[in-house]
């Protein structure tokens, strides 16, 4: 009997070592499993954070064009108009017989020009300034005693601009180039 106790107990131990190692290889699987779960999951994490950063970079692009796109149709607008305004202005200068008559269009030329301020519209300085490639175009030099160096002494037509982007150049005379 003691045989078969030693026999019995000998085949419980190797059933525990088969169990043992089947557990300790799950274990192994489940671990393995475990590790490649938490790459991927470190992967998409990674993913995910790349794509909301490009997706905010993306709105801050589209947000920036289109403020760049509405100055250049404000800009566009303004420009088409500029000429109206000149003819406004040619309008007040001419002598004229009815002083209703001139009024009206007084008063229409300061809503208009009060329209293009709310716009950002701002008259170019031209008049006694220093010459200005940026701002001004010279269609014409004289030498002039009685003006200093580089100074525009002449303004055939009035510049505009919104902010710092010019609409439109004023056509000037530059005295003593």
């Amino acid at each position: 009997m003691a045989k078969k106790e030693k026999e019995l107990k000998t085949e419980t131990a190797s059933e525990n070592t088969v169990e043992e190692e089947v557990k300790d290889e799950a274990a192994e699987e489940t671990n393995q499993e475990l590790a490649a779960l938490q790459k991927e999951n470190e992967e998409l994490k990674n993913k995910l954070l790349r794509q909301m950063a490009e997706f905010d970079n993306f709105k801050k692009r589209t947000s920036k064009e289109k403020d760049e796109l509405y100055g250049y149709a404000k800009a566009d607008c303004v420009e088409a108009v500029l000429g109206v305004l000149d003819n406004f202005e040619r309008a007040l200068q001419t002598d004229c017989a009815d002083e209703t008559f001139k009024q009206g269009v007084e008063m229409i030329f300061n809503q208009f020009s009060e329209a293009l301020k709310k716009l950002g519209v701002e008259e170019i300085p031209a008049q006694g300034e220093t010459f200005d490639p940026q701002v001004h175009n010279a269609v014409n030099q004289v030498e002039d005693e009685n003006f200093g160096e580089n100074t525009v002494c002449q303004v055939f037509q009035k510049g505009y601009k919104i902010g710092d982007r010019v609409i439109r150049h004023s056509m000037v005379v530059v005295a003593n180039p």
